[in-house]
């Protein structure tokens, strides 16, 4: 019992040192000036710009990891074939390397002196310092997420359910539709959660290849940067709780989602006992 209260006592005040309150501090911050002045800097141009940079970057992002996590959960999942493994491996990659490292060998690509900067400065294509450069940084950081939580599901489940509708003549769309896709539904819906999290709160790569030009090439994570070191504290710290708003409504988005699932789980197994 003591060792109980001990282990349940260690991990509430480690949680309220590092987690509750560094967030009551953001807010803390962020409202010190009045609700007025947190308002105000919300809406500041560069602010606003930097909010839609995000919401951009994060609209693109997100569903192409999303279709690219369904392919490739269902290439690995379905199929044996040969670079099976490098496939694998090469999805785990951007969780085994720094985001900064990513902007850099993003810029060795493209950048003026890159690859391919030759080439993409001749047609006028700019991609680093540039929303396009933004873009594929945070897709390259982003897309193990939804294949991730996809992959085992679709290897656990098997494909009988698949076959017997092909004997029962339905199409592929059909297949997937109303087959496949309702026996992964969680995983996916979980994984797009984590990928779209992580899209809006980038820094590392994205800082390396946006130029951090405030109000132009900022997201939201780089102009909380940016308002702090031109020591406008109250703004800066308004800025990141979007941020940290943002991270409450994944936590609570998660966890309905793990009630739902295992509501349903629930209900499957007593589907099946009875």
């Amino acid at each position: 019992m003591a060792n109980r209260i001990l282990l349940i006592g260690t991990a509430l005040i480690f949680m309220a040192v590092f987690l509750l309150l560094p967030l009551i501090a953001v807010f803390a911050q962020a409202l010190s000036a009045g609700f007025g002045a947190y308002v105000a800097a919300i809406a500041d141009p560069n602010v606003q710009s930097a909010i839609w940079m995000t919401l951009t970057i994060a609209a693109v992002a997100v569903p192409a990891n999303l279709i690219f996590g369904i392919c490739a959960s269902w290439c690995i999942g379905r199929f044996d074939f040969k670079g099976r493994n490098l496939l694998i491996t090469l999805i785990d990659l951007p969780f085994s390397i720094s985001p900064v490292i990513a902007g850099l060998l993003e810029v060795l690509l493209f950048g003026l002196n890159g690859l391919l900067g030759g080439w993409l400065s001749a047609h006028n294509i700019q991609i680093i310092f540039a929303l396009p450069g933004m873009i594929i940084a945070t897709i390259f950081v982003t897309f193990p997420f939804v294949a991730r939580e996809v992959i085992p599901l679709v290897q656990e489940q098997g494909n009988e359910e698949e076959e017997a509708a092909v004997t029962l003549g339905a199409s592929g769309w059909q297949i997937f539709w109303r087959v496949s896709l309702p026996k992964i539904r969680w995983g996916l819906f979980y994984g797009v959660l984590l990928c779209n999290a992580r899209a809006m709160g980038e820094f590392g790569a994205v800082s390396v290849v946006s130029g951090k030009v405030f109000g132009s090439t900022d997201t939201l994570s780089l102009a909380v940067e940016s308002l702090y070191e031109s020591y406008e504290i109250q703004a800066a710290f308004a800025a990141a709780s979007l941020l940290a708003m943002l991270a409450l409504v994944t936590l609570v988005l998660k966890a309905a989602l793990e009630f739902s699932l295992r509501e349903e789980l629930a209900a499957v197994k007593r589907r099946k006992a009875s």
